[in-house]
């Protein structure tokens, strides 16, 4: 007998799910190991990894996770889980292999909205067969996870509230080394979300203006108006959206006499993962190798 790999856990955990509104992930893990895999031997249930978690409970959420990319669970608030529409459809068929969830166009568009600029993350499904080296199992393991944190990290900064966006942007330029930031007024701030000294003194100022907008493009005009707040007072300014910028306000930042920076969803998303803001190191692994050195004979 052999612990179930996590994607032999997908029908498992929709069954579960739908018999309930919605259940916190945990729950849910426990009552997928109960039900169906209580006849293993104790020593496979007491399996950990290395980092200490119990192995089946891991696999069963990475199983949940990965219904949630392909839309056939979702998350209707934190920490708890509940199966849509589509999940309920392919449950009726009682099937759902590995290579169907792979090619279903919301998984498809769910692993393609957050890629990291790197561009040469390994999927961990093409490169977990016998000619994938040790190295290459883990550098894909951890890329699919940085995609997915980053993933759920873009979808939260669209729900949270819009002021307080602004202020994860300023703490975001502060936590890359600019200088103290200050909030604008929430009225009549005339485009203007924050300011950041760049320097000490504050003789060198960038003016930020960050929009939450799930599906809207930032067009030219708001471009054009974070132009004209800044007035003379600075000529350098971060404009920072959680969706993306059309090429009439790509094209209207660039001819422009002040220095801006576009940062849309997908660069945030980079930058807040590598500066740890919205986010936190869950695990460290150390990986070792042969010290040569210390077996030379002087």
């Amino acid at each position: 007998m052999e612990l179930p790999k996590y994607h032999e856990t997908f029908i498992p955990v929709l069954e579960i799910l739908n018999t309930v509104e919605s259940i916190k992930s945990r729950e849910l893990a426990s009552k997928v190991r109960d039900t169906y895999y209580s006849d293993l031997p104790q020593e496979l249930m007491n399996q950990k990894t290395s980092s200490g978690a119990n192995v089946l409970l891991d696999r069963i959420l990475w199983g949940k996770s990965y219904l949630k990319m392909g839309k056939f669970v979702s998350y209707p608030k934190r920490g708890f889980v509940q199966i849509t529409e589509k999940g309920k459809r392919i449950l009726s068929v009682g099937n759902l292999p590995l290579h169907d969830l792979q090619n279903d166009s919301d998984f498809i568009g769910h692993r393609e909205s957050v890629k990291s600029e790197k561009g040469n993350e390994i999927e961990l499904d093409i490169v977990s067969g016998e000619n994938a080296s040790p190295q290459d199992l883990l550098d894909s393991g951890f890329s699919t996870i940085e995609t997915e944190v980053k993933t759920e990290l873009l979808e939260k900064l669209k729900e949270i509230d819009p002021y307080y966006f602004e202020k994860v942007i300023l703490i975001l330029l502060k936590k890359m080394g600019y200088g103290d930031f200050i909030e604008t007024s929430k009225s009549g701030d005339g485009g203007i979300d924050g300011i950041i000294n760049e320097d000490k003194l504050g003789l060198e100022r960038i003016y930020t203006q960050a929009k939450r907008y799930n599906e809207n493009k930032v067009r030219e005009k708001d471009i054009r108006n974070f132009i004209g707040a800044m007035s003379g007072d600075t000529s350098k300014g971060v404009f920072i959206t959680t969706s993306t910028f059309d090429d009439s306000a790509i094209r209207k930042a660039k001819e422009a006499h002040h220095r801006i920076i576009l940062i849309d969803g997908l660069k945030l998303v980079d930058l807040m993962h590598q500066y740890n803001v919205g986010v936190q190191v869950k695990t460290v692994y150390e990986v070792k190798e042969l010290d040569n050195d210390f077996f030379e004979e002087d």
